[in-house]
């Protein structure tokens, strides 16, 4: 076994931090760590317009009217973390220097 420090060796996993702390606090294995961090990823990605369109289906499959399901939707996306808006160069240009 290597004595070698750890950011000697390149990153197996961009995550590989988190992976290490789910292994250890959790009854999770590595595989199964890294489904779940998967996951999770996968599920923040989604774009506003993603997330407003797969709630709207959920919601009209379970029988709501567009009228409750906009409104549902109104309260639910501000507390929702969505993926940020590709940017180009100009507009985050204009972010930082206005």
């Amino acid at each position: 076994m290597s004595s070698a420090p750890a950011s000697s060796h390149p990153q197996s996993h961009p995550h590989e931090e988190l992976l290490a702390h789910l292994t250890r606090t959790s009854p999770l294995g590595p595989r199964e760590a890294a489904r779940v961090v998967a996951e999770v990823l996968a599920y923040f990605s989604e774009t506003a317009e993603e997330y407003v369109r797969r709630r709207h289906g959920e919601l009209q499959a379970r029988g709501l009217t567009n009228e409750k399901i906009f409104a549902r939707l109104a309260e639910e996306l501000p507390a929702r973390r969505v993926a940020a808006p590709g940017l180009s160069a100009r507009q985050l240009r204009r972010i930082v220097y206005g």
